[in-house]
């Protein structure tokens, strides 16, 4: 019996243990569990700056959405752009970037970097795939607009400081490693403080009836063999009771811990962008529809002022000029309209360099056939403009292109190619300038296509039906405007300008020469004794095959339009 009070003692004192570690346990899950969210915010010293760049690598510091709020005077934006994009944009123009949290989680860390002191205005640049316009304040969702990496660019309007104050709220990493340690120690101590005290309550028991009972051998036996088979019984059921604290613990944990985010350094290694599009389908279609308004907006008006912010290259020549000949010869056929509805297909490049191209397929009011619209991106800071119009030719099928971004090639690459754009090109202006052209055969449009054969007809009537004069025709390529995509079987379609010369002189003196009255609406007249000189700006597509393959070359989409006309 002098053994049974400190059993009993013990098997207290390891109950009330047991309690306080559960509880603890439990403790550091509910009344003590760290917050779900902790926010940081930007230091009040950072340095005034126009622009300010929000690291990608924050979206993905903690996992889970993070949330900014940005307090500043009058309007003010935040973008969403590719991080080279937005490097790109920023250029030289002094900027802070928001680059991680400190180490107690109370402040952003910001660097700020030197440069010029104002930048243009950021609204409006195709490079951000959306934007938020804010007055005073705004509360931001940072959520990725597709895969890959996202940076933010906050800003004014590039004169005026970008807004100094900035916080962000990030998901906090909430787990308790010692929670559920804890509440099974705590559980195995109190069901092992219970298995003693009824261990002792049982040998004070059997000690209390040992008289008259048997043998001293069997009492001996029984009290060795009795406790141990009860305590074996006792804790294979605290074993029991622990393993269902442990699964229902688990379960409770892996309902409420957080996924893991990426690391930074994991973040760090996506920064390459190589291979994405340029653009996504929303800037694009965003982006065509600002070029038809353009266009709309300058064919109604007849003003090519109107066109000057979405409309460059061969087109804005080509549609001035025709704007001024229709000013003066109303029956003169206006060009083909530009349309963002019902876009066919897209065709982006993957290529990251300046400058960028793209490729839309549309076919909306005014479209008697598909029309191909080539847009190009010269610099970060200017936006798309529309260089080429070009409708496809009759029966031709448009090669298939892959939509998440192709490769771009320069004129001069012929890397798996039949021939390089440059070739292409110089060929396709040979074809067009003689009917009997090496390139005859190499290169031919469909039984229902007429551009080739329409021009080479004319320039024989021409110089058939000229009785007095003596005419000449030249097609020449433009090198510069080339483009070269690659097209999904290893071939390329090659874009680019040929420019047609048509030129006339008298076969003797006092011979003279008429134009037509859309050309003499540019010459200020319609005869000449001298000589004459008419000008054609031509948009040419051409299909080439991939290197060894025995098809031609096949000519996708042409048009021209008149773009000079002079006396000599």
């Amino acid at each position: 019996m002098i053994g049974v009070p400190l059993r009993l003692k013990t098997a207290v004192a390891l109950v009330l243990l047991g309690l306080l570690t559960l509880l603890a346990g439990i403790g550091q899950r509910t009344i003590w569990a760290p917050s779900e969210t902790f926010t940081a915010s930007a230091p009040a010293d950072a340095g005034a700056a126009p622009l300010t760049v929000i690291d990608q690598n924050l979206r993905t510091l903690h996992g889970g959405t993070v949330k900014i709020n940005i307090e500043g005077d009058g309007n003010f934006l935040l973008a969403a752009g590719r991080p080279d994009d937005v490097d790109a944009w920023v250029g030289q123009t002094a900027h802070n970037t928001v680059t991680g949290v400190s180490e107690d989680g109370k402040s952003l860390q910001v660097e700020h970097a030197d440069g010029e002191p104002t930048a243009p205005n950021p609204a409006g640049s195709d490079l951000w795939v959306s934007t938020e316009n804010a007055s005073g304040e705004l509360e931001y969702s940072w959520t990725p607009p597709a895969d890959g990496d996202w940076t933010l660019l906050l800003a004014s309007d590039g004169t005026q400081p970008a807004p100094a104050s900035v916080s962000m709220t990030f998901p906090n990493d909430t787990s308790t490693p010692w929670a559920i340690p804890l509440m099974v120690l705590g559980s195995l101590l109190i069901l092992g403080g219970i298995a003693l005290a009824l261990l002792s309550m049982r040998k004070r028991n059997g000690e209390g009836d040992g008289k008259g009972k048997g043998s001293g051998f069997a009492q001996r036996a029984r009290a060795r063999t009795e406790p141990r088979s009860s305590s074996r019984v006792t804790m294979a059921a605290a074993g029991v009771v622990a393993a269902a604290v442990v699964a229902g613990t688990g379960v409770a944990a892996s309902a409420t811990s957080p996924a893991p985010g990426p690391s930074p350094d994991s973040s760090a290694a996506a920064q390459d962008q190589s291979g994405s599009p340029v653009l996504l389908d929303a800037q694009f279609r965003r982006i065509l529809e600002q070029v038809s308004s353009a266009a709309d907006a300058g064919d109604a008006a007849k003003d090519a002022a109107k066109l000057a912010d979405r409309v460059g290259g061969t087109e804005l020549e080509v549609r001035t000029q025709n704007y001024k000949i229709r000013s003066r010869v109303g029956s003169y056929e206006a060009r083909m309209p530009v349309r963002s509805t019902k876009l066919l297909t897209t065709v982006v490049t993957s290529n990251r360099d300046w400058p960028r191209s793209v490729l839309a397929v549309t076919q909306g009011d005014g479209n008697v056939v598909p029309q191909l619209l080539t847009l190009v991106q010269s610099s970060p800071r200017e936006n798309y403009k529309l260089v080429e119009t070009n409708p496809l030719q009759p029966g031709t099928t448009f090669p298939t292109i892959n939509r998440d971004g192709t490769e771009t090639l320069a004129a001069t690459d012929k890397t798996g190619l039949l021939y390089s754009g440059e070739e292409a090109m110089s060929g396709l202006a040979d074809r067009l300038t003689s009917a009997e052209s090496p390139f005859k055969a190499k290169l031919v449009e469909g039984k229902s296509s007429p551009y080739i054969a329409d021009t080479l007809s004319y320039q024989a009537e021409v110089v058939k039906a000229g009785e007095n004069g003596n005419f000449s025709f030249t097609h020449k390529v433009v090198p510069e405007s080339t483009i070269v995509f690659r097209t999904a079987d290893g071939g390329a379609l090659v874009l680019g300008r040929i420019n047609f010369g048509f030129e006339g002189t008298p076969k003797a003196a006092g011979d003279k020469l008429s134009i037509g009255d859309d050309a003499a609406a540019l010459a200020g007249g319609k005869e000449t004794t001298t000589g004459m000189v008419l000008s054609f700006a031509e948009s040419m597509a051409v299909y080439v095959p991939p290197a060894g393959s025995t098809d031609p070359m096949k000519l996708v989409a042409a048009t021209r339009g008149l773009v000079g006309a002079s006396f000599k």
